[in-house]
């Protein structure tokens, strides 16, 4: 295998990134097919950390695009000229580019939540579209800058072809800035409770924007089907769902980097990380983020992944009771005897990780199985009562769908330090 290469977690299939996009899986979509397609990097690298206050800088050598545009014959400082002039257009579209984000213990949402040891919050607020989601996209869209500045064959043509993304708000709204930075049209398939804020802006953004009714005859997310036919239909996937494209995990598990990094530097050992989940993207990209850091001895191992779904829409916690201790390679072989579309129309303050399929479930089923973790399910109250805490004894302004995580340290109290992040700020 070369830098070049990408495997499917679930069937094998290699796909070379020169020629073809390491999106979705070649070897999905075929009848019958029962597979948990996930294209995934064949080799990863040693963690190696620059000094740059940019993620997307300071961790370069540990994201696929980067590799590939070397192997391209682009050297590093092409590298810093494709992001670095991608991050001055998102400054100019959102007035912020990509910079480390704080995390600190915070004593008092500690104490008011019932926190028996240190409880560190990282704050995503401030980031790119207010939110972590532009993480998971900046990815993707290095790669495809990195195609067309080293003229690979997989990218001919990508210029005449629309992005599309499925979602309710804060991946939308990620998606619409990296595209306004980048220049480049985007669809966005929303559903008809979106937030009027998020639309505003996705609007002011240029966004084209479909609205997307629920139907009988139809179960899953409409929004998730329209945009599947968008990318049938040529459209690039552009969404942070990784079966759909596998890059999107990649630029998410900068944020575990981050968090590694500091841990080590204030000589913590976190035990248990909270982390929300609705399709599974952050909480696939955490667990591998920190599984790479601990192999390289930033920190001392992987926190305790749990993963904190609502009552009113947990298909990952119903996934993980249906696995067991049962084989997790023969799982992702039989995807539909353990994933599939909740039943019930989902409904929370939490809306953002209303997802009806937790599309990552097999790599978030892995981390926690390698951390010691487990899915919680936080009741309504509970999430309302994280929103209220975080509210009064912090000064991040998240939204009720960005303090979920801690609806489940509420539901189920940890020993030793914990971790959360709040990400989306509230709108």
């Amino acid at each position: 295998m070369t830098n070049a290469d990408f495997v499917c977690h679930g069937c094998g299939a290699k796909v070379d990134a020169a020629r073809q996009l390491p999106f979705r899986c070649p070897g999905s979509g075929q009848i019958p097919d029962d597979i948990d397609h996930l294209l995934v990097p064949a080799d990863i690298p040693g963690f190696v950390s620059g000094f740059e206050d940019d993620p997307f800088l300071r961790y370069r050598t540990l994201l696929s695009p980067y590799r590939l545009a070397l192997a391209w014959g682009l050297s590093d400082e092409a590298w810093f000229d494709i992001e670095g002039r991608l991050d001055q257009a998102l400054i100019r579209v959102d007035g912020r580019g990509f910079r480390l984000t704080p995390m600190a213990p915070q004593p008092a949402l500690a104490e008011a939540a019932g926190c028996r040891g240190v409880l560190w919050v990282k704050d995503e607020t401030g980031n790119v579209a207010g939110s972590h989601k532009a993480r998971h996209l900046m990815g993707v869209m290095l790669y495809l800058k990195v195609l067309a500045a080293a003229g690979r064959p997989a990218g001919e043509g990508l210029a005449s072809r629309r992005l599309a993304i499925a979602s309710c708000g804060n991946a939308a709204l990620a998606a619409a800035v990296l595209a306004r930075a980048a220049d480049w049209p985007l669809d966005v398939f929303i559903p008809p409770d979106a937030s009027p804020a998020v639309v505003a802006r996705l609007t002011e953004l240029g966004a084209a924007i479909t609205v997307c009714e629920r139907r009988d005859d139809e179960a899953g997310d409409p929004c998730y089907h329209a945009f599947r036919r968008a990318v049938a239909d040529g459209a690039i996937p552009f969404g942070v769902q990784g079966p759909d494209n596998g890059l999107a995990i990649e630029g998410g598990r900068t944020l575990a980097f981050e968090m590694a990094e500091t841990f080590r530097d204030a000589d913590a050992q976190v035990d248990t990380l909270f982390i929300q989940v609705g399709g599974g993207a952050l909480a696939s990209a955490l667990g591998q983020g920190f599984a790479i850091a601990a192999k390289a001895g930033v920190i001392a191992r992987p926190p305790r992944l749990m993963a904190v779904q609502t009552e009113g829409c947990a298909p990952l916690a119903r996934a993980w009771e249906k696995l067991g201790p049962g084989n997790l390679t023969d799982a992702a072989g039989h995807k539909s005897r353990f994933m599939w579309p909740w039943e019930a129309t989902p409904h929370s303050l939490a809306h953002g990780i209303l997802d009806d399929e937790t599309y990552d479930w097999w790599a978030i089923a892995e981390a926690m199985r390698n951390s010691g973790g487990n899915p919680v399910v936080a009741t309504e109250a509970a999430v309302a009562e994280a929103y209220r805490l975080a509210g009064t004894h912090t000064a991040i302004p998240a939204s009720a769908t960005g303090t979920a995580g801690l609806a489940g340290l509420l539901s189920r109290p940890a020993e030793g330090t914990t971790a959360l992040i709040f990400s989306g700020a509230d709108r």
